[in-house]
C-alpha cells in the first residue's frame, strides 16, 4: 500500500508542476517519513497554500491522506490534521 501512496503522491506533485506549482521533490525512499513529518506540525506548506489559491487542493498531500485507499497508512491524528487543513482552506469533497 505504501508504494501505491508514494506513486500517487509523485503523480500529484507532477500534476501540480504542470499547472505552475513548484513542489519540493521527495524521493521514494523517504516519502513516508516526509509525509508523516509534514502532517505532524501545525505549519502549512507553501505548496498547499498555492494549490488552495488555484483551487487544486485535490493535488495536495492532505487530500491523499484522507483518501480511503491510504487512510490505513496514517494515524487518526495525522488524518484529522489533514482534514482540518483542507476544511479550513475551503476544500469541497
Amino acid at each position: 500500500m505504501e508504494q501505491k501512496f508514494i506513486a500517487a503522491w509523485a503523480s500529484s506533485r507532477e500534476k501540480a508542476q504542470q499547472i505552475g506549482v513548484r513542489m519540493r521533490p521527495v524521493d521514494a525512499a523517504s516519502a513516508m517519513k516526509n509525509a508523516h513529518y509534514a502532517l505532524a506540525g501545525n505549519r502549512i506548506s507553501d505548496g498547499f497554500n498555492i494549490l488552495a489559491s488555484k483551487g487544486r487542493l485535490d493535488l495536495s498531500l492532505e487530500a491523499l491522506v484522507i483518501d480511503k485507499r491510504f487512510t490505513s497508512l496514517f494515524s487518526d491524528e495525522e488524518a484529522n490534521n489533514a482534514l482540518m487543513r483542507l476544511l479550513d482552506a475551503g476544500y469541497r469533497f
